[in-house]
Parts: C-alpha cells; structure tokens; sequence
C-alpha cells in the first residue's frame, strides 16, 4: 500500500475507531477516555491495522498543546499569580516526595541500580495533563478548588521536565560539563520571557488587524499559528510544547478575541486529543505486558496507591479539605506522557535497558487506562454533608449575564447592571466598537454571537440571563433561535428593532423584549409637554398612560394581528378649512383622517 492509501485508512481507522468507542463507552458511565484507549489497543495491538502507534503519538500529541492553550486562555496572569503558592509549593511537594518514595519502591526492587531507580521514581511522579483535564472538562470541574489545585500540580510538573533531563545528563556523567544545566535553564528563563514580551505586546494588536479584514479562516489560521509556534519556541529552548502553548493561551487571557480563540481552537483540540488517547492504546506492548504480567500485575496498583496517598497528605496538610484531597489523589495517580520522553532518554544514555524502559512505559500506559475507573470510585469515598464551593478565576466568562451586541442600547444597559453589582460577559463582533470601549475601560470579548461554540465559550453554560442587543433584526432573530433551541432554559431579554418585531418576539416567547426607541421616545414627549406648561406630574401621568395603551395594544396585536387595538391611539388629524378658495384640486388622500396614523402601528 502506497504511503498516502496508508495515511488515509490509519486516519479512516482512527477516526472511526474513535466514532464507535466514545458513545459505547459515555453510554456505560466509563467515560470517553477509557473508550479511545480500547480503541487504540483494538485497532493496534489485537488487530494489527495500526502499528506505528509512537509515530501518530508524536503528531497528536498537538491535541495536549490546544488543550494546554485553551486552559491558559481562561487564566489571566492575575489569576496565575494567586496561584503561586499552589504552583511552587503545592506542586512541588508533590514532585518531590512522590519521586522520592517511587525511587525508595524502584531501589529495593532491585530491578534497577540507583541512578536509574531515581529517574524511574520521578519519571513516575509525573501525572499525564491531558488524562486528567480531559476528566475535569467532562464533569466541569476545571475551575472547582480541586480542579485549580489539580492544575496546579500539573503545572509545576510540565517545570520539572527541564531538571529532570538535565538530571539525566547529570547521572550519566555526560561530557557537557558542569555548566550545560546552568545554560540550559538560562535559555529556558529566555524563551519564557520571550514569550511573555510577544504575548503582551504582539499578539493582541495581530488580532485586531485580522478581526478588521473580516477574513474568518484567516483568523483561524492566526490562532492555530499562534498555537504551534509558541509550543515549538518553548520545545527548542527544552522546555515542553505544552508549556509554551500554555503561556500564550496566559498572554492572550486579557484579551477581547478570548472567546473567539477558544471557539476556533476547541474542534481541533478535541479531535487531536482523542488521537492522543487513541494512540496511547496503540502504544500499548501488550507482548511485554504478557512476559512480565507478574510484576506489572503488582507494580501499578503499588505506583498509583503510593501516589495517591502522598498527594492525599499534602493536600490534607495544605488545607484541602478531605473530598478534595480524596478527588485530587484520585485524579494524579497514573503516569504521565514526559514519562515516556524521560525512560527514552535514560535508556538511550545507558542508565537503565531498552526492555526496562519498555516496561516503565507499559506502567504508564497502563496506570493511564486506570484513571478514569479511579476517578469514578473516588466518589464512593466522599462525605455527602460537605459542600464543594466554586473558585471564579476570572471575570466575564460564567457571569450571570451574558449581553450579546455592545451597540448604544446595550452600553447604557451594562451601566444599569454594572452599577448594581452584577458581573457581565459581553461579546461583539465589531473589532473597532471593542477598541473604543476598551479605551474606556470596558471588557468585552470579540466573537459572534450568532455562532454556537462562541456562546458555549463566553459561558452561555453558566449564564441565567442572555441580553440580545445587536442591532440588525436579523442577527437578533438568529441569536434567539440558537439560544431557544440550545439552551431552552436561558431566559432571554431581547433589544427589538421596531413594533412589528416586538410582536415576532412576543410570538417566539422570549421572556422581555423592548423596542430600541419606546423609553427616549415617551421621554421626549414628556419633556415638550412640560416646556408646553404641563406641569411634570402630570406630564409623568399621561406618559405613563401611553405606556399602558402601548403594552396593551402590543397584547392585542400578538393574537389578533397588526390592526387590533387602533382605537387606543390618540390620532386627532386635523381637518383645515381654507379662508380662501384653494387655487388647486384637493388630493382625495388628503383628507384620510388615518393618514399619517398608518406608520404608528408599525414604528419604533
């Protein structure tokens, strides 16, 4: 089979494996984790119809770079910063301790010497980021306390790569000198700052250019190039592509194209992290898990529950209480994926076998296939009288409310919110009207609402209330429909174009809905009466009155049509009589006592 035919049926396999795993395994409450990888082994191992697993590894490994940038867009530096302590302390501990007693169980094993012994403990000490945030994501818990100390931990681990390997080097007695660690990491403080300088001043002025040129696939094309050349500078500095992907997703949190970032990005992150997890399946030497079956059998369970009961201690000694700390062990006890980078290496430097690293591997794989199952017993060991709290980590997405077009109408309407205390998303899809606001020090987010995964972005999920204020009836209508059919139990507040979509809105049964120019119209009318001599009471009374006739005609008008309630109008046309005989035929039209009153039934 030619290289292409092959590229195209492994991808078809892939694909396909991936269709029929995932509904099975979601419908059985395992999981669709736990379902890629009985693909993978399925399509790979038992079959044989992939057997380049390591190759398609490589490749989706791009899905834990997405997943890592779209977590970094949902926190800003702020955010980060208050986490330090969990970051540096938290993680830390956990790397730390955790390496130091797997390193003890690899010593007295006697499978391995002690420099190898080391770098299996900690190479084993690492979690696998895309296992445990792709459980997180699908039960909502990424922004729970748990979920922010889970990350964490996460975080300092994919930091730790870079001594890790320097410690191999180390270990080996490699003839690169004492000073190669020290250059290592100055290179690697370099690209973060890099990164960093870029991401602040590059990146959101790149994006207001494309935004303006109206050029969707363009701006795709921007994110994705963002995306992949932020983890490839990390990746040629030592560090992780998943940490550079991470830090421009940071660098780009306080931006207005958030949402649209995420939107774009989210389909290819899911399709390329269920290869990831496809491909670990694929990876899977079921050979040497049947020649060491013994020993495997025993080493994961004793791996995990070491892991678990360390990260259970720290977290009780770090203030957690017992259901996060029981979550959070739960969550982190497998292998991570820099735990095949770390066994490679040691094995291509001599500190351990091939066949052991082989089987190092076939431990992480295996713990990996495990998580789901413990993550779902986990809640067996939970106290049903404590109440998990949420932990917002950043404003606007998951408010309360989420105002859809930032147009004059919706400006004075955030004012209202605002000064009552309430948290408001805003997206809108003009660059140049979210230039001009953020002068002014508002926060809104560039995405159209009219588009699905830009409201599951902005946190429709979350939302009690949606305000539709765009402009154009017909994109108002199109948000509507998509709300009212996605999200049924959204109360919608709907900004109407004139009268006759008021009643279409009334029609569809949105919650509220307000013609753009009811209130400043009354207002107006008001106002002359009083600069006519009404005195503003009474003013105020006959505005009111006009209110009422208005809402009542508006009642009629949605079941019986646009002409019902035309007697509630004030329409006294005036009827003139000429002192002097006109020079010229009347206008039969003229003297329509409804004329002029026609437009009335249909105006603002």
């Amino acid at each position: 089979m030619s290289a292409p035919n092959a590229f195209f049926s492994e991808t078809i396999l892939l694909l396909g494996g991936a269709v029929v795993a995932a509904p099975i395994f979601k419908k059985l409450g395992l999981g669709t984790v736990l379902g890629y990888l009985a693909a993978g082994i399925v399509i790979g191992p038992v079959f044989h119809g992939i057997t380049d697993g390591e190759q398609i590894l490589a490749v989706a490994e791009l899905g834990v770079v997405f997943l890592l940038f779209i977590i970094g867009l949902e926190l800003k530096p702020t955010r980060l910063w208050q986490m330090r302590r969990d970051i540096f302390g938290l993680g830390a501990a956990q790397v730390v301790l955790t390496g130091l007693a797997l390193t003890a169980l690899a010593w007295f094993s006697e499978v391995l010497d002690w420099r190898g012994s080391i770098v299996a403990g900690f190479g084993l000490a690492l979690s696998s980021t895309a296992f445990a945030m792709q459980i997180l994501e699908g039960d909502g818990d990424v922004n729970t306390r748990y979920g922010q100390r889970s990350f964490s931990m996460l975080l300092f681990q994919d930091l730790a790569i870079v001594p890790l390997l320097a410690l191999i080097t180390i270990l080996d007695g490699g003839d690169k000198g004492s000073s190669a660690p020290l250059l290592d990491f100055a290179i690697a403080v370099g690209a973060v700052a890099a990164m960093i300088v870029m991401g602040r001043y590059l990146l959101t002025p790149l994006f207001q250019i494309i935004a303006r040129t109206g050029a969707r696939e363009a701006m795709i094309a921007a994110a994705l190039f963002v995306v992949m050349g932020s983890a490839s500078l990390m990746q040629l500095a030592g560090l992780s592509m998943a940490m550079g992907a991470f830090l421009s997703g940071v660098m780009l949190a306080e931006s207005s194209y958030r949402h649209e970032l995420e939107a774009d990005i989210e389909p290819f992150r899911g399709v390329l992290l269920a290869i990831f997890f496809i491909a670990v399946g694929l990876s899977l030497e079921l050979d040497v898990l049947a020649e060491n079956a013994l020993f495997v059998i025993v080493a994961v369970p004793i791996v995990m529950a070491v892991k678990a009961i360390v990260i259970y201690g720290i977290c009780r000694i770090s203030g957690s209480p017992h259901n996060d700390a029981i979550r959070i062990a739960f969550l982190l006890p497998q292998g991570g994926e820099f735990g095949f980078v770390l066994f490679t290496t040691a094995g291509a430097a001599g500190l351990m076998s091939t066949s052991t690293a082989s089987l190092l591997v076939a431990i992480v794989t295996l713990s990996m296939a495990l998580t789901p199952i413990g993550a779902a017993l986990s809640k067996r060991l939970l106290n049903g009288d404590e109440q998990e709290e949420l932990d917002e980590d950043f404003e606007g997405a998951g408010a309360d409310v989420l105002m859809v077009g930032f147009s004059r109408f919706g400006q004075i309407a955030a004012q209202i919110l605002l000064a009552g205390g309430r948290s408001v998303t805003v997206i809108d899809f003009s660059a140049d009207r979210i230039r001009q606001a953020s002068s002014f020090g508002f926060r809104i987010y560039f995405g159209d609402g009219a588009r699905k995964d830009v409201l599951r972005s902005a946190g429709i999920d979350r939302a009690k209330i949606v305000l539709v204020c765009t402009q154009k009836k017909e994109i108002t209508d199109k948000v509507v429909e998509l709300v009212q059919a996605d999200y049924p139990q959204t109360r919608l507040y709907v900004r109407s174009y004139d009268r006759i979509h008021s009643i279409e809105l009334r029609n569809k049964g949105v919650d509220y809905e307000l013609r753009e120019t009811l209130e400043s119209g009354l207002l107006f009318g008001r106002r002359t009466l009083e600069a006519l001599g009404v005195s503003e009471v009474d003013a105020y009374e006959i505005g009111e009155d006009i209110r009422k006739r208005d809402e009542a005609r508006l009642v009629l008008q949605v079941s019986e049509g646009l002409q019902a309630g035309r007697d509630m109008l004030f329409s006294h046309p005036v009827r003139p009589e000429p002192l002097v005989k006109p020079k010229r035929a009347a206008d039969p039209f003229e003297d329509d006592p409804l004329a002029g009153t026609v437009d009335a039934t249909a105006d603002a």
